[in-house]
């Protein structure tokens, strides 16, 4: 096995619907989404060192942990690697919907498999959103997230990605859902651009929204803001709390994350593309 110095790169996960459609007998929730993947994420190096160590730094550091909690050092172990020094630069709000944590633990596998050639298993054991980071692409997932199926037809969507710096446990969005047999998604058609991207999801849902808006109301204000500033749509993500909003333009979405930064210069919002 050859084992160099390798960096990696870990997206934000987007969840443009969320359609909750049933719950297993063990608990497990089953799930109909559309995934896609920004241009931001976190940034990852591995490198060979005697025994396994993680060094966190970057913006979004604070609270981070360092220990076994942290998905990338779980993920590198599950793999069998005991020998790699892991340095994350942390760009991505924890706890915020966008996949940080599984994002992390996917691009330290795809590394390892890819740069080493370690095999790394069944990925889907360190979390339900593993498979669909691993694949780092854009997806439909179904069951627990084990299935995810490439979507073709979806153009690059100009966004802005807002988080009020609220931390929300998934567990407590899903204790709070009421609805647990939604329908699933319409069939996804092959989008011209992003206003008939915005049409379409404008019929379909994220079922995860109003138990979190009830949890931290703060989520319904930053859709409020986005739609203010010429969204076309605005949803939450995942289980929150962070909310997206598309845009007919790049420009368009520049200047909308200017305005919000100038409006809550303490929370984190960022302008991407989706998708991409």
């Amino acid at each position: 096995m050859k084992t160099v110095e390798i960096s990696a790169f870990a997206p934000a996960k987007i969840n443009l619907t969320l359609h909750v459609t049933g719950r297993r007998a063990d608990g497990y929730h089953l799930l109909d989404s559309l995934v896609v993947f920004a241009d931001i994420g976190d940034e990852l190096r591995l490198r060979p060192a005697r025994g396994l160590t993680l060094q966190v730094s970057g913006p979004m550091a604070d609270g981070v942990p360092r220990d076994d909690r942290n998905l990338a050092l779980r993920a590198a172990r599950a793999a069998g690697v005991l020998d790699v020094a892991i340095s994350l630069k942390k760009h991505l709000p924890a706890a915020a919907g966008i996949g940080g944590g599984s994002s992390d633990a996917a691009a330290v596998l795809r590394a390892l498999k890819e740069g080493w050639g370690v095999s790394v298993g069944d990925v889907a054991a360190l979390g339900a959103d593993l498979p669909v980071c691993m694949a780092a692409r854009t997806t439909r997932m179904s069951g627990v997230g084990e299935i995810v199926t490439q979507v073709n037809g979806i153009p690059p969507l100009p966004a802005v990605l807002v988080n009020p710096g609220t931390a929300i446990p998934t567990p407590a969005v899903f204790a709070a859902l009421q609805e647990q047999d939604g329908t699933p998604m319409d069939a996804i058609p092959a989008f011209a651009d992003a206003e008939s991207c915005a049409c379409w999801l404008s019929a379909q849902r994220n079922d995860l929204e109003p138990p979190a808006i009830e949890i931290a109301p703060e989520i319904g204000d930053c859709l409020e803001m986005l739609l203010a500033q010429g969204a076309l749509s605005a949803r939450m993500s995942g289980s929150g709390a962070t909310c997206f909003g598309l845009f007919a333009s790049q420009s368009d979405a520049a200047c909308a994350a200017d305005a919000l930064k100038l409006q809550q210069p303490n929370w984190w919002i960022q302008q991407t593309v989706l998708g991409a």
